[in-house]
């Protein structure tokens, strides 16, 4: 190699040298990394997250004329509770079908004015549960896709007491202590 072409070759290499130490003098300190937000739905749901949080009894159902009486089988499971609990984004932790894990589901409105339940989408994804109706003690979840609705069948969730509370009795009268003669 000549002079010259080693002067080129050690200039080039000197250059790059000053390139990369200014690169790696001014890089941005390294963070951590945020788990991604959750998309939340286009349309918000009617019902709120905390509406949901809390223990529930639970039945199925396949034939509508049979909602009260699974509504009452629901009621008796409160000894073995459903958990809803808030999920780390803000929605609800629940299981989908077929599934042994929780996941965080959204809350979801749509434009004909039907509420549902299912991962981060579309409003009416063949993983959501439509919610049917829900007042707050009772809440009733159909499930989109047809096939699953087949096998799980209508699910009926009843709010069960408070952990620690027995069922509520009717009130009875004050026992009247004996009367001295």
């Amino acid at each position: 190699m000549s002079a010259r072409g080693f002067k080129v070759l050690a200039g080039a290499a000197a250059l790059g040298a000053l390139a990369l130490a200014a690169c790696t003098a001014n890089t941005p300190p390294v963070e951590q990394a945020a788990p991604p937000p959750v998309a939340q739905p286009a349309i918000p749901s009617q019902y709120r997250p905390e509406e949901l949080v809390g223990r529930w009894g639970y039945g199925a159902y396949h034939n509508d004329a049979d909602l009260a009486r699974t509504t009452a089988a629901a009621r008796a499971q409160c000894g073995q509770p459903v958990i809803i609990n808030r999920g780390p984004t803000g929605g609800v932790m629940m299981y989908l079908a077929d599934s042994a894990e929780l996941q965080e589901l959204q809350l979801k409105g749509s434009s004909n004015g039907k509420n549902y339940i299912g991962p981060p989408g579309d409003a009416g994804g063949a993983q959501d549960r439509e919610i049917v109706s829900f007042d707050g003690r009772t809440m009733v979840l159909r499930w989109m896709d047809p096939e699953v609705a087949g096998r799980y069948g209508t699910g009926v969730y009843v709010r069960c007491a408070a952990e620690g509370t027995g069922p509520r009795s009717a009130a009875r009268p004050p026992v009247q202590p004996p009367q001295p003669r």
